[in-house]
């Protein structure tokens, strides 16, 4: 069963990744800036533009374009990015690691702090009043007001946590086999540099995740209330069982599918603050990456920043729905 749905997201995969290539194609397409004038430069002559255009292929008629273009994509092919002069697919090995290291630590906050709060706010209790309110302001904050929140408060008035980057300029780059520079750091045996980074990490992880970790609070909050009220509960409390073994054992588990669901929508919302995150906090993924691309109108980078992305949330969300199908049978039941 499970096999069948990784097979049905693989073949979904497929057709999100072509969509956002043909989008992303049409729309370098119809830009109103020449792609040849901006690898050849300000001041080149015509005759170096025209030899620009014929080597991208601009002479020639759309859908030849079109078709040559999807070859080079599958092939791992972005061409050259306009900023950085290197291939587009050498730039996101570098910098796609950063960002899947940003992702994870923001998960992680996710979840450990919706959980944590809905939990806690389930159950009626003094100040379960207050704990709601913060979560309705706090879950419609945009992530660039968070970020800059952050930094005014735990990096500017406190200097709990550094303003940005990923390391300190103390500690000596990372030199590791996987480029995921926590990870090389446990991996070349410096924990020095591990810390270093965690510190890094944890301001630009949480502008990210608490949004996404607050609405899923609320989420799981309900769905608990929800839960408590059912028929199960009360045999459970009927039987002698403390309510909180009720709340742990028995309502938990029936109330995760909505969280997750909501969790999978957030991924979303997450992506797409990435670049703003990864700006503010000069952290160097494919976020800042993809800002600068479009400050210098950079299609080859915009287009190979999309793909990944799309890869990424398709992914997340087939993860997340595999996790559904695993707590709740009444999933696997309809599957």
């Amino acid at each position: 069963m499970i096999a069948r749905f990784l097979l049905a997201r693989a073949a979904g995969l497929v057709l999100v990744l072509w969509a956002l290539v043909t989008i992303v194609f049409l729309l370098g397409s119809v830009v109103p800036s020449d792609p040849a004038r901006s690898y050849a430069g300000a001041g080149a002559s015509k005759e170096v533009i025209a030899e620009k255009r014929a080597e991208l292929e601009l002479d020639k008629p759309l859908p030849t374009r079109y078709v040559n273009y999807l070859g080079r994509v599958v092939s791992g092919d972005f061409s050259e990015s306009v900023h950085t002069h290197r291939p587009v697919i050498d730039d996101l090995r570098e910098t796609l690691p950063a960002t899947l290291e940003l992702l994870a630590a923001a998960v992680l906050l996710t979840v450990l702090i919706g959980a944590g709060v809905g939990l806690v706010t389930a159950r009626p209790r003094r100040g379960t009043g207050v704990l709601r309110g913060v979560l309705v302001g706090g879950a419609s904050i945009p992530v660039f007001t968070l970020g800059l929140i952050g930094l005014y408060f735990l990096y500017y008035k406190l200097r709990w946590f550094p303003s940005g980057g990923q390391l300190s300029p103390s500690t000596a780059p990372v030199d590791g086999p996987t480029g995921f520079v926590s990870l090389d750091a446990l991996l070349v045996g410096r924990p020095e540099a591990f810390l270093d980074v965690l510190w890094h990490l944890f301001l630009p992880a949480l502008a990210l995740a608490l949004t996404p970790a607050l609405l899923t609070a609320r989420t799981l909050r309900s769905s608990l209330r929800q839960a408590l009220r059912q028929d199960y509960a009360r045999t459970a409390r009927a039987k002698g069982l403390r309510e909180r073994e009720v709340l742990m054992r028995h309502a938990l588990r029936n109330s995760l599918n909505a969280p997750l669901t909501i969790a999978g929508l957030e991924m979303g919302a997450m992506l797409a603050g990435i670049a703003v995150v990864e700006t503010i906090f000069a952290w160097p993924g494919i976020g800042l990456y993809m800002d600068r691309a479009i400050a210098s109108n950079d299609i080859p980078a915009i287009a190979g920043v999309t793909f990944v992305v799309g890869i990424v949330f398709v992914l997340a969300n087939a993860v997340v729905e595999v996790i559904q199908l695993l707590v709740d049978p009444r999933l696997r039941a309809l599957s």
